[in-house]
């Protein structure tokens, strides 16, 4: 079973942002291979890069802010044989230089690494203009390009690490909020893969990002209804780990899918194709629902757009109760 943090439950769960752990596996990655080299948009603090650039300052570029010449830099540095990580806001890499990234990094097949950071709902205060929602629809219809969602600190660390040892166009997306810790140093991560954190036979809670703890969270409450959710935990959007989420799809005979971006061509959109195609249970998508978001305080932005665990928790059980379990042959 996949290892939990003992305190994901609890009424204060170990939280962090998962920015702080990009920060950590990026600067590990530099130190387990000199071919790693970072680029930023004027951010470097904010993405948690400075601790990279200031142990390898030969090796990382500030281009300012020109997001697009962010992109087509790093393209050239990884053409030279460099691992190149990029780091600007989600909403400006990949909201503002789309078209490089097409095509300097994934036409060319190249292994630039885009880091999107203050993604979602969490960036609070900025409002609706820096709240990228928008940036799993947009990355993970490129070809070639991989993108990965961590679900906390710890998974950010592990993720960035592979990244680099990972020879295709990634992209990560990363919060600027604490948000809760859910797995451990033990826990696994492998790009690609999903995976199982709680057993249940009544519905399929499939998460990506930093929604994993609030759907893990959502789980426990409904247990205590009665309702027996298996969380499955999905941090590589593309490519999906199909067999995973197939197998527990067929087991509930329900899904639903949790993100903080777009339900529409996000996650939920990627799962819903995948079922359409293999076994084709009902489906609710829990995610934005074709709005943009608003100022305040982040986790209070995060709760008025229905991501929090209890809003995940209310909506799950209703759906459980509104819809039957499929089964193939029935």
């Amino acid at each position: 079973m996949y290892p939990l943090n003992d305190n994901i439950y609890s009424d204060k769960p170990d939280a962090e942002p998962t920015r702080a752990g990009f920060g950590c596996g990026l600067k590990s990655a530099g130190q387990a291979d000199e071919k790693v080299v970072g680029l930023c948009a004027d951010l470097v603090e904010s993405v948690k890069m400075d601790g990279f650039a200031n142990e390898f300052p030969s090796r990382y570029i500030e281009v300012g802010i020109a997001e697009q010449n962010l992109v087509t830099v790093a393209a050239g540095l990884a053409r030279a044989g460099k691992i190149p990580f990029a780091a600007s806001y989600a909403a400006f890499s990949p909201g503002r230089n789309w078209e490089q990234i097409k095509t300097t990094a994934c036409l060319n097949d190249l292994p630039v690494k885009i880091i999107g950071g203050h993604s979602g709902s969490t960036v609070g205060p900025d409002g609706a203009t820096h709240q990228m929602f928008e940036d799993i629809a947009l990355m993970r219809v490129l070809p070639n390009m991989v993108v990965i969602c961590p679900g906390d600190s710890i998974e950010a660390d592990k993720a960035t690490r592979a990244m680099a040892r990972d020879g295709r166009p990634n992209y990560l997306r990363i919060a600027r909020e604490k948000t809760p810790i859910f797995s451990i140093a033990d826990s696994p991560f492998e790009i690609g893969k999903a995976y199982v954190l709680r057993e249940g036979g009544d519905v399929t809670i499939l998460s990506t990002g930093i929604e994993t703890p609030y759907a893990l969270r959502a789980a426990d409450v409904l247990a205590r209804d009665g309702v027996q959710a298996e969380v499955v935990h999905v941090p590589t959007v593309k490519p999906l780990d199909t067999t995973t989420i197939v197998d527990s799809v067929k087991k509930t005979g329900r899904a639903v899918t949790c993100e903080d971006a777009q339900a529409a061509g996000g996650f939920g959109g990627a799962v819903a194709e995948l079922l359409c195609d293999e076994i084709p249970v009902p489906l609710l998508r829990i995610g934005v629902q074709d709005r943009y978001g608003e100022s305040g305080e982040p986790l209070e932005v995060h709760q008025k757009l229905g991501l929090a665990d209890d809003a995940i928790a209310a909506r799950v059980k209703e759906f459980v109760a509104s819809r039957p379990q499929y089964h193939a042959g029935f």
